[in-house]
């Protein structure tokens, strides 16, 4: 899955990349020769949660890019503007920015704590128009100087259907503030050249964060790497859409990749878990 200009000498700015889908989004940049700028708030091994933004940097490096690995909480307005300006000091700019990092909690209103329904919204929906909001100056930058810059935002195609509500209601608003965002920068910055897109899985993804919900068999579910594959058609596109929700098999078909079967977690396996917003 090559494209002409591919990634190498771009810096991609990528936030929840310690581990799972913004991991696997980073080294396949990394492929190319990509800078990569690895924001997340795990600096110490945690046995359930494993990676941290060190080991992260050190499979960037490995897989052939460069790595700055930055402590953030991207709630934090002065933590994220203070990385954007890192970022252009190490690279001297910011070409794409992934906005990935994302917290989840499957419950109920009344089994929703405020602090978690905080937690959800301000990292979720705040924290990507924030990281989008403090990258934007570089985006137009990288514009002007005919990089063809991009937002990708891992979140949804919006469905304002009651029933991906009514179990989890802020955790989908949450998530749907994420979407939002794609859908309003996208016409915001079209004057820029900037495109904005959002991409999302038709099935579960194995991931660490996934595996802190109870009841979900990994088994049944597909691996990040479909998301990175996915991911890198968009950001390597000559002439990159914008304004799209992008579904991973969907878009990886369109480029004539129909066997999937090497991002199952447990190969041969026909009935996966489904994922959340797809209709």
């Amino acid at each position: 899955m090559s494209s002409v200009p591919g990634l190498k000498g771009k810096t991609l700015f990528i936030t929840g990349a310690s581990r799972g889908i913004g991991l696997a989004i980073a080294t396949r940049a990394a492929a190319d020769g990509a800078n990569v700028v690895i924001l997340a708030k795990t600096t110490d091994p945690n046995p359930k949660l494993p990676g941290t933004i060190y080991s992260a940097a050190e499979a960037v490096k490995a897989a052939g890019g460069q790595a700055l690995p930055l402590a953030v909480d991207i709630r934090d307005e002065d933590a994220v503007t203070a990385a954007v300006a890192k970022a252009v000091e190490a690279f001297g700019g910011i070409d794409i920015l992934v906005n990935n990092a994302s917290a989840i909690s499957l419950t109920d209103t009344e089994h929703t704590p405020m602090k978690r329904y905080d937690l959800m919204n301000g990292i979720n929906a705040r924290g990507t128009y924030l990281c989008t909001q403090a990258c934007l100056a570089e985006l137009k930058k990288s514009a002007q100087a005919g990089r063809k810059p991009q937002v990708l935002t891992m979140s949804p195609p919006l469905s304002m259907k009651q029933h991906w509500f009514e179990n989890h209601t802020a955790y989908t608003m949450a998530k749907y503030g994420m979407s939002m965002c794609t859908l309003g920068h996208s016409g915001e910055f079209k004057k820029y050249g900037i495109a904005v897109n959002s991409l999302w899985p038709r099935t579960a993804i194995a991931t660490a964060a996934l595996q802190m919900i109870p009841g979900v068999d990994l088994k049944l579910c597909r691996t990040p790497e479909i998301l990175s594959d996915a991911a890198y058609l968009i950001l390597t596109s000559p002439s990159p859409a914008t304004g799209q929700f992008y579904i991973d098999d969907e878009l990886l078909a369109a480029h004539g990749v129909t066997d999937l079967e090497k991002y199952s977690v447990t190969p041969g396996t026909k009935n996966f878990i489904p994922d959340f917003f797809v209709d």
